[in-house]
């Protein structure tokens, strides 16, 4: 009898104990500023019954092809037209949750002290991915330094370009590597979290840049099936408390932008 009474209360025990379990949530993010903020966040995500856990990508592709593939739940990293284009090129749905924060787009340079100064036949580095390289052609357009055949065109390529008087020559590459050729090129355009990475301040460095205006805002990102879910909609609220809106303006000091 009295093995049975232990058993029935271990047995007992074991079930409260996995009812009160957290949910696990497996969100991929770009390392600054996407996964420090997950960080902040993830005590208040354990008090609400979610154990966050943080995959950090350096690049833009896998976080959204383990996502569609149900490997991982969420991602933080991108811009909507950035996931549109995505999208459309891979055949995925993936939806975004809420928008987070903007991170201005800047170009960066160690041969050049202003835009103005820019030579002619200079070589420029821009993103090869279709909405970044678009972003770095109307930062350019906007600087006065190329003339694009559709000056509103968010996904243009340097083949979009209609008139570029300082004949200056554009080398395409991912992201990821921009900072590295910074020291080999005129003018370098980088994406905010890449830039951080790399040691530079947006606010201070860069010599072109977006206004808080910008549309690029970075969104959590998540599937049809699971974005309306409970975890996901309590990591929405995290990302969106007033807390993360005093943790990146003081951190980031104008670097990045709340964007509620």
């Amino acid at each position: 009898m009295k093995k049975v009474l232990l058993f029935t209360a271990l047995a007992a025990a074991l079930t409260v104990g996995f009812a009160q379990a957290n949910e696990k949530l497996v969100v991929a993010a770009t390392p600054i500023p996407h996964a420090e903020i997950l960080e902040l966040i993830k005590p208040t995500l354990a008090k609400e019954g979610v154990d966050l856990e943080i995959k950090v990508f350096t690049d833009y592709v896998q976080p959204n092809v383990q996502v569609a593939e149900k490997r991982l739940d969420a991602n933080y990293f991108q811009t909507l037209p950035y996931l549109e284009n995505f999208n459309k090129g891979k055949g995925t749905n993936l939806v975004t949750v809420v928008g987070v924060h903007v991170e201005p787009f800047g170009g960066y340079s160690k041969k050049i002290k202003k835009i103005e100064d820019l030579k002619d036949g200079a070589t420029v580095a821009i993103p090869n991915e279709g909405s970044n390289s678009g972003r770095a052609l109307l930062l350019l357009q906007k600087a006065g330094v190329i003339t694009l055949k559709d000056p509103t065109n968010a996904l243009a390529t340097p083949k979009d370009i209609a008139s570029n008087p300082k004949n200056l020559k554009f080398k395409e590459l991912e992201s990821a590597l921009l900072p590295r050729v910074l020291d080999q090129v005129d003018l370098d355009l980088i994406n905010t979290n890449y830039a951080l990475e790399a040691g530079l301040n947006p606010a201070k460095d860069a010599l072109i840049i977006e206004d808080a205006k910008s549309p690029y805002v970075n969104f959590l990102v998540a599937r049809p099936d699971n974005k309306d879910s409970d975890a996901i909609q309590k990591l929405s609220k995290a990302l969106t408390s007033p807390e993360v809106k005093a943790f990146i303006e003081k951190k980031y000091n104008g670097a990045v932008v709340p964007a509620f």
